[in-house]
C-alpha cells in the first residue's frame, strides 16, 4: 500500500514592532478570546493588547478583543495570516511577557503557549484538505556563541536593574 502525504508548508512573518511582545499559542473554544482578554488585562494595569483567535469551526471567523484598536487590528491581520484552527495572537505593549504568561497558560481553554517574546517571530504552517495547523515558531535569531564571564555579569546586572531579581 502506497500512502500519499500532501500538505504544504508555509512561513508567515509576524507583522510588530520592535517594541511589541507577542504571546502566540493554541486554545479550544470560541470563549477563548474573552478569556485572555480577562487573563491579561487583570495581569498588568496599563497594559494595552490585541488578542485574535482562529475559530476552527461554524462561522470559523478570526474573533478579537483588546484594549488598543491598532494592536487589535494588527492581531486579526497576523491571527489571518497564520490562518490555524484554534490559535492566539495577543500583541502587546506597557508589559512583558512574563507578567501574564502564567494567568495566559492557567485559562482553561488554554493547551499551550508556543513563544512568548518581542523578537522577530515567524510561524512555520502545514496545511492540509481539512486545514491549517502551526507546526513551529521561529523565535528571532540562532545563538551566535556562548555566555563568558563578561555575558554572565552583564545578564545578572541587566536583570536586577529592571527589577527582575533582587
Amino acid at each position: 500500500m502506497t500512502k500519499v502525504v500532501l500538505m504544504d508548508l508555509d512561513i508567515v512573518d509576524i507583522e510588530k514592532d520592535d517594541e511589541t511582545q507577542v504571546i502566540i499559542g493554541h486554545a479550544g473554544f470560541i470563549k477563548s478570546v474573552e478569556d485572555l482578554y480577562e487573563a491579561v488585562v487583570s495581569s498588568v494595569p496599563k497594559v494595552r493588547f490585541g488578542i485574535a483567535f482562529c475559530e476552527a469551526s461554524g462561522k470559523r471567523l478570526v474573533r478579537s478583543e483588546g484594549n488598543d484598536k491598532s494592536l487589535r487590528k494588527l492581531a486579526e491581520k497576523n491571527a489571518l495570516e497564520v490562518g490555524a484552527g484554534h490559535s492566539f495572537i495577543i500583541l502587546m505593549k506597557d508589559a512583558y511577557p512574563i507578567n501574564v504568561a502564567n494567568r495566559i497558560k492557567m485559562v482553561d481553554e488554554v493547551s499551550r503557549v508556543m513563544c512568548a517574546t518581542a523578537n522577530p517571530v515567524q510561524v512555520a504552517v502545514v496545511e492540509t484538505k481539512k486545514g491549517r495547523a502551526i507546526v513551529g515558531i521561529v523565535d528571532g535569531g540562532k545563538p551566535l556563541g556562548i555566555e563568558g564571564d563578561g555575558d554572565r555579569k552583564e545578564r545578572k546586572e541587566m536583570l536586577r536593574k529592571i527589577g527582575y531579581k533582587l
